[in-house]
């Protein structure tokens, strides 16, 4: 059983203080790569998988990293939004018997995500679990 946490990215980024200010400057992407950097940096604890999902522009999926960046980023499509993103990669993995936690401040997120049987966190939740070095 693998053990995979779901990251809805914008809902991160206007969730953390210092990064939803980064994101409201004139260097916006610099909260994105600061939220990329504190999940890897997760990631690379080993005990759980990291997906961190943005709405995306373009006309197919856009994916960046993997297993040996120790994230892997998803970019929804254009017609496609983050968030039905994240709710079918919980379905997904928690039907394969994964152990699934979505991390998102979206209401709708969380009661699709934990309908489909993965566990949900909020975003204060994520940060205090990066901050404490505990896998939860």
């Amino acid at each position: 059983m693998e053990q995979l946490l779901i990251v809805d990215g914008h809902s991160a980024i206007f969730g953390m203080e210092d990064l939803r200010e980064l994101h409201h400057g004139p260097k916006r992407h610099l909260a994105r790569i600061e939220l990329v950097k504190r999940l890897r940096d997760l990631g690379d604890r080993g005990e759980w998988k990291v997906v961190v999902v943005f709405d995306g522009r373009q006309t197919d999926r856009g994916y960046e990293g993997g297993n040996d960046e120790g994230i892997l980023i998803i970019y929804s499509k254009a017609r496609e939004t983050a968030d039905a993103v994240v709710e079918r990669l919980a379905a997904r993995f928690s039907e394969k018997g994964d152990r699934v936690r979505v991390a998102s401040n979206d209401n709708m997120v969380i009661l699709t995500a934990t309908t489909f049987g993965a566990e949900a966190i909020r975003i204060e939740e994520l940060e205090d679990w990066w901050e404490s070095g505990s896998g939860g």
